[in-house]
């Protein structure tokens, strides 16, 4: 007899229906086949399922068993097969009847008694479902908020495939897990840091306000203990809280990487990301043997954060051009080709000089000029044509640290950031850009026009200071943002002096 299961396999972030098929025959030697692509843990199944329907009281008869997993051509890893690999059994053997089984996705871990362990991509397996117009998915009581914030369909939280199986034969009721979308967002992080906190360093909370509200990518550059990595920790706080459909997609991602929080069905604030130095670079973009998503679209829609940015490998930073141009990571095999959102704000750090104190006018420098240009020679050209604001953090004067906390707090920094934001929603409501960092050819010329008086100040400041044309580019998009901020139509003198100074690398080059 021949029985089919609906579940599903990750392509990316993305899921795609996957029918197995179980053919149980009585003739011939017993024996297990699996077909279709099966790999690593795909193949253990069988161990594991085994034992789960014989611990909890079913029978398998000696009998050779094929388990096809249709489409064949496409590779298929995980444990999540488990579950539907034995309720196809079942339906082989009689025991579930084919039609209770239809139109049911499924997916879970199983035991060797039967209990049913939580897996990774629920989410998008629920969305496969829902766009498959399935009756509904059945995962593990863990997954099952995760599924549960995809309307439409019903999502049956399970404890155990003793239960799975009385569902489908009719003889228990179980309540689909359901999720209160209002009550997530209601329950989004309440940040216990604040730029208040942070003591003077005005001229840096001020290029983090503009980095924020035109979404372009910050550096900074000071000495040890000037406050780089306290500032960069909370930005989180002044960016724009989540939208529907950003928090639905940065959930996906962390689901596919099995790292969204227990318990936790929607990821409702921007995600933070802080990798060490010694990552790889598949650390950072993703990919592996099974490609898994990296930190770069793990920090989707937020913050990534290099901190002691020159202490890197070189080719780990290299693979961040593609991601900051593109929006996205594209990992290549010789059987499959991913793509992965990385639309992120990247944020870094670094000193000026291997010993930290090249700008530092109370420590003395003990490195040579040649140490000095290696060092920043770590961080290439076109690397640096992708970060729009470079700033200067100096230590911190003792009249600043005796203040009891800063000018400017968090909640006035956020709400210009939201009105500038609001102007760029408005103004590219028929483009294909949203934020000014995205300006560039004919959007560029058509947003950024100055006038004659523009025009000569920046001529002198080109030809004073030696900037080349990407410093040129990059001027325009922070002119824009500052005129954004301040609520101007067109960009002044003061708009361009300002994006001027946060130029650092191009006026010391």
């Amino acid at each position: 007899m021949i029985s089919k299961v609906a579940c599903a396999a990750l392509m990316g972030i993305d899921a795609f229906k996957v029918e197995l098929e179980v053919d149980l025959s009585r003739s011939g030697m017993p024996c297990f086949t699996m077909v279709g692509l099966a790999e690593g843990a795909v193949k253990e199944a069988k161990e594991r399922v085994f034992s789960a329907l014989k611990n909890c009281g079913f029978k398998v008869p000696p009998a050779r068993i094929t388990v096809n997993l249709a489409p064949a051509d496409v590779r298929k890893e995980g444990s999540a097969y488990d579950l539907p690999l034995a309720v196809g059994i079942l339906c082989a053997m009689g025991v579930i009847p084919w039609d209770a089984a239809e139109g049911w996705y499924m997916a879970g871990e199983l035991s060797l008694t039967g209990e049913l362990k939580p897996v990774p991509g629920v989410l998008p397996l629920a969305l496969a479902a829902r766009a498959g117009q399935g009756r509904g998915i059945i995962v593990p009581m863990d997954n099952g908020r995760e599924g549960a914030v995809v309307k439409d369909i019903p999502v049956i939280g399970a404890t155990d495939l003793g239960q799975v199986v009385r569902m489908l034969l009719g003889e228990e009721a179980v309540e689909p897990a359901a999720v209160d979308i209002d009550t997530l967002w209601a329950e989004r992080q309440t940040f216990l840091s604040d730029f208040a906190e942070v003591k003077g360093q005005e001229h840096a909370k001020r290029a983090i306000e503009i980095a924020a509200a035109g979404g372009h990518n910050l550096l900074f550059i000071g000495p040890p203990g000037s406050g780089k990595t306290m500032l960069a920790k909370r930005i989180p706080t002044v960016l724009p809280p989540l939208r529907f459909e950003e928090a639905l997609e940065v959930t996906k991602i962390y689901s596919v990487a099995g790292q969204l929080p227990s318990g936790q069905a929607l990821m409702v604030t921007r995600p933070f990301r802080t990798p060490h130095h010694t990552i790889s670079d598949v650390g950072l973009i993703g990919g592996g043997r099974y490609p898994q998503p990296g930190e770069t679209s793990l920090a989707h829609r937020g913050v990534l954060f290099l901190d002691e940015m020159p202490e890197f490998k070189k080719a780990v930073l290299e693979v961040l051009r593609q991601p900051l141009e593109d929006g996205e990571v594209t990992i290549s095999r010789s059987l499959v080709s991913l793509r992965y959102p990385a639309d992120i704000m990247l944020v870094a750090a670094m000193n000026p000089c291997p010993c930290g104190y090249l700008t530092d006018d109370t420590h003395p420098c003990t490195c040579s000029p040649l140490a000095v240009q290696r060092y920043r020679s770590r961080l290439s050209g076109p690397l640096l044509d992708r970060i729009d604001l470079q700033v200067e953090v100096p230590a911190v004067p003792y009249d600043d640290l005796k203040q009891t906390r800063g000018d400017i707090d968090s909640a006035t920094m956020r709400a210009r950031i939201l009105a500038a934001r609001d102007i760029q929603s408005t103004r590219y409501a028929d483009q294909p850009i949203t934020l000014n960092s995205e300006l560039t050819g004919s959007a560029l010329e058509d947003w950024c026009r100055l006038g004659e008086t523009e025009h000569a100040f920046l001529k002198r400041a080109v030809e004073t200071l030696g900037l080349s044309a990407r410093a040129y580019v990059r001027i325009l998009r922070i002119a824009r943002t500052i005129a954004d901020l301040d609520a101007a139509d067109w960009i002044g003198p003061a708009h361009l002096a300002e994006a001027i100074n946060y130029r650092s690398m191009d006026r010391q080059g």
